[in-house]
């Protein structure tokens, strides 16, 4: 009887979310109604934030607590309440919850797209650049056969795709970049988790593994960052990829030689001089705002700005946990599932009932997983390790999450991926990693 009432009672807790988002639906869809939402709402881009946090943290929790990462939740959560779930149950209230109005899924945007900056200057703080430097012989080497074979891959996959799929014809060229890109990269953070949670870190075979994605991590976003002013300019000549690459060389040299003393002075000085609460904190916002701010000036992504700047903070030696436990707690709390909720909400899981597009997404699939695992086992043992180290560490480096889902975010918001290209990587990227072989890894 009691455990009953327990049950009972944990259903209802459970419950409250859900009858949130029905009255946040019947709510946003009386007041289209009325005509009062013809222009972009407050209320509405509130109710839209809650709901993700809340769908997002309790997905979050679900996937925690069944071996898998949390933003694993926070994207299925999106898909659930978007066109692919809700929207085919409850049309009307999914279009009055999210509707399409330019004006107000801007506001919702605008966090996601700053969420970004704040999960690359996290992903930053996260990089050792230590550990990948003492391993660096072997990292590099599993990391760029890791990286060079399934963006071959997904390169040729992207030129042998069907017009039709492709979002413009004339910029297939740059399309096969963003889909090589998508394909070859891990994502740190799920790889040095994993590691972590297998007790595997102690091990010369688990360093390996998180310092090859800590290479891939920074290779990828520079790749990132070239290929998105090589989609700006619309085409690609020498010209403008000549001037990506000087300006993202320079970017990195001034980064970590005057750059690194800046940011350690800075943080340095706020220190020291302020007395009001959380001075390091906004410090640290205005670095990665100002180095985000100067690669949008060179003409590449702000990405990389974010993710350097990350870096070079992590590095500071007067940064303390508390600090970076503030700026994780804001991130983990309100950014990643608003950012990752939103991501799914623009997948559209329907376009697989078109089997040219389904075929599409298993070619992604097999293409993503085989790729990287050969790539990153050959590696291995290029650098002498036996049989098993090899397998863990392809299995490990097939790591990817929320990498390639920023990757479709930026492919998706310059216009050379679109909605169902766009859905098929999200797909591709939920898949392989929920499907990694987690317990291999550590054996």
């Amino acid at each position: 009887m009691t455990s009953g009432f327990m049950s009972f009672g944990k259903r209802s807790r459970l419950a409250w979310p859900l009858g949130l988002l029905c009255a946040a639906a019947y709510w946003s869809a009386a007041a289209a109604a009325d005509g009062k939402a013809a222009g972009p709402s407050e209320a509405l881009f509130l109710v839209q934030i809650i709901i993700l946090v809340i769908v997002g943290r309790l997905l979050g929790e679900a996937m925690v607590r069944s071996g898998q990462p949390s933003i694993m939740g926070q994207i299925i959560g999106g898909i659930l309440l978007g066109p692919s779930v809700f929207g085919l149950l409850a049309p009307g209230a999914q279009a009055a919850l999210f509707p399409d109005g330019d004006a107000q899924k801007a506001m919702a945007d605008a966090v996601a797209q700053l969420g970004i900056l704040f999960l690359l200057l996290l992903a930053g703080m996260e990089t050792d650049l230590g550990l990948a430097l003492r391993l660096r012989r072997a990292a590099a080497g599993v990391s760029l056969t890791g990286i060079i074979l399934p963006f071959a891959l997904g390169f040729a996959l992207g030129e042998l795709v069907p017009a039709a799929l492709l979002p413009d014809p004339d910029a297939r060229l740059v399309t096969s970049l963003f889909l090589g890109t998508a394909l070859s990269i891990s994502s740190v953070k799920i790889v040095a988790s994993v590691v972590r949670e297998m007790d595997f870190m102690r091990r010369n075979a688990g360093q390996l593994i998180v310092a090859s994605a800590i290479i891939d991590d920074t290779v990828g976003w520079v790749i990132i960052a070239v290929t998105f002013s090589l989609a700006q300019s619309g085409q690609v000549d020498l010209t403008t990829l000549a001037k990506s690459v000087i300006g993202t060389v320079a970017f990195m040299a001034l980064s970590f030689t005057v750059g690194r003393r800046i940011v350690f002075e800075v943080i340095r000085w706020t220190n020291d001089k302020f007395k009001s609460d959380l001075p390091v904190l906004s410090a640290i916002i205005a670095i990665m705002g100002a180095m985000a701010i100067i690669t949008n000036a060179i003409g590449v992504h702000t990405v990389l700005g974010a993710f350097v700047a990350g870096i070079l903070v992590g590095q500071s030696p007067i940064l303390t946990k508390q600090i970076e436990g503030q700026l994780r707690g804001l991130t983990t709390a309100l950014f990643m599932p608003v950012f990752f909720g939103l991501t799914g909400l623009s997948t559209d899981l329907s376009v697989l009932g078109n089997p040219s597009i389904a075929l599409l997404a298993v070619g992604l699939i097999v293409i993503a997983s085989v790729g990287k695992f050969a790539g990153a086992f050959a590696g291995a043992k290029f650098s002498g390790f036996n049989n098993a180290e090899a397998i863990a560490l392809g299995c490990g480096m097939n790591a990817r999450g929320s990498t390639e889902v920023i990757v479709a975010s930026i492919g998706l918001s310059v216009g050379v991926l679109d909605e169902r290209l766009f859905s098929v990587i999200v797909a591709m990227a939920v898949v392989t990693t929920m499907a990694m072989p987690r317990h291999s890894v550590g054996r």
